[in-house]
């Protein structure tokens, strides 16, 4: 009987945690878009596309960059399952402490103003590569202005 008792907790248990799962995307791999509608699909793509771009050794939002804010705001709004990670970025110069700090100021620029655009604080995350992660390799201000930006990462849907 004991056993018995056991083995129905160990499915139960099974079937909860795999029945209510979210689905979740992985950092390496891009998300399956397969079974989501053609809305959602095209919410994700404009959301994870257009990035913010910063002036060297700053962190201030751009105004160039609000009304694009402002649509995935709108995006979040409606599709309420999506959550997003804010990745600040930096160029090579600076030392790595440096960076990770003003990588995370200009995230936390960008949270805070999707967060004033009416998104839920929950849907939202925030870390800083700092210079680790370069989106362009090599040396000089083209290939820096290209480096100091945020992206945005679709974690879960």
């Amino acid at each position: 009987m004991k056993r018995f008792a056991l083995i129905a907790a160990l499915i139960m248990a099974l079937a909860a945690g795999f029945g209510c799962a979210k689905k979740t995307t992985d950092d390496a791999v891009a998300p399956d878009t397969s079974a989501m509608s053609p809305e959602m699909q095209a919410a994700i793509q404009q959301i994870t596309d257009e990035r913010v771009y910063f002036a060297f050794d700053k962190y201030a939002l751009a105004d160039e960059y609000k009304a694009s804010l402002k649509n995935k705001a709108e995006l979040m709004k409606r599709f309420s399952t999506i959550r997003v990670r804010i990745e600040g970025n930096c160029d090579a110069r600076g030392t790595q402490e440096y960076n990770l700090a003003l990588g995370e100021k200009r995230a936390r620029v960008v949270y805070e103003y999707l967060v004033q655009l009416g998104v839920n604080p929950s849907q939202l995350e925030m870390i800083s590569y700092g210079k680790e992660n370069p989106a362009v390799e090599g040396t000089g201000e083209a290939v820096w202005s290209k480096n100091r930006r945020d992206d945005f990462r679709v974690t879960a849907y």
